[in-house]
């Protein structure tokens, strides 16, 4: 694995801080992978917040991403539960849309969890991640991918003003993090020029500034819906919540639950 600069260790861990508050996606996961038995493949990890509880609840649980400091603290973390979760979880460095397991075809489920489709940037980037998904699922496996929906005045606001995000403490460091962010949605193309700006620091002393930016673009429940069925995956259900409430004017959230035939 590639060593990562001071810069990707720094956004790695500010990824964590911004996801103190909870998204509550963990107790679908866990519905799903005791309803399929596993194994699990996440394309997409991140810092393994999913991966690392589904393998210590006992199911097998392949998870793949290509930031090398994204996976430098998914295996602390993985090593601060212990070697029985250790022993159930994999991760893989790579990119997810180009990889080619040598246990493809054997996922029971498998999923692109909270807007991770999102950073992939194009139409045909986001179809080749499904497609992949679907590559990597044994026959009646099933496949989740979770988006958010923004509703007009989201995306009004997404005009280049800055926006106070969080004053909140880093677990790891002690210091107080202020973020700010600045969006500019761009209509034509359904994307999101976003720049994070995180600036830390002990009280007193000057701030240190870190900054992030993607572009994201966005995809509507009836477009997730057509990739999968491109993909050769059959809709089980498009839901609204993590409760897996129906998909309805108001959803702020677009859950895709897919079977492959």
């Amino acid at each position: 694995m590639a060593d990562a600069s001071e810069e990707a260790v720094a956004l790695a861990r500010l990824y964590d801080v911004d996801l103190i508050e909870d998204p509550g996606d963990l107790d679908l996961y866990l519905a799903l992978a005791r309803r399929t038995g596993g194994p699990i493949l996440e394309l997409g990890t991140g810092t393994g917040r999913l991966a690392v509880p589904l393998a210590l609840t006992g199911f097998e649980v392949t998870a793949v991403d290509l930031d090398p400091a994204m996976l430098e603290r998914a295996e602390r973390f993985l090593a601060a539960v212990g070697p029985d979760a250790a022993a159930r979880l994999e991760f893989v460095p790579a990119d997810l849309l180009d990889v080619e397991l040598a246990s493809a075809g054997t996922f029971r489920l498998g999923f692109i969890a909270l807007n991770t489709l999102f950073l992939l940037g194009t139409r045909d980037r986001q179809r080749r991640a499904i497609r992949t998904l679907a590559a990597h699922l044994a026959p009646g496996g099933i496949a989740v991918v979770d988006v958010w929906l923004p509703d007009t005045d989201d995306l009004a606001r997404f005009d280049g003003r800055l926006i106070l995000e969080y004053e909140r403490p880093d677990p790891d460091t002690g210091h107080q993090v202020t973020k700010v962010a600045a969006a500019r949605h761009d209509p034509a193309m359904a994307v999101v020029d976003l720049t994070s700006i995180y600036d830390e620091g002990p009280p007193g002393e000057p701030p240190v500034r870190w900054i992030r930016r993607d572009a994201l673009r966005l995809v509507g429940a009836d477009e997730l819906r057509a990739m999968a069925e491109d993909a050769g995956l059959e809709v089980e259900q498009l839901a609204g919540s993590y409760d897996l409430d129906p998909l309805g004017p108001g959803s702020e959230r677009a859950i895709l639950i897919a079977r492959k035939t």
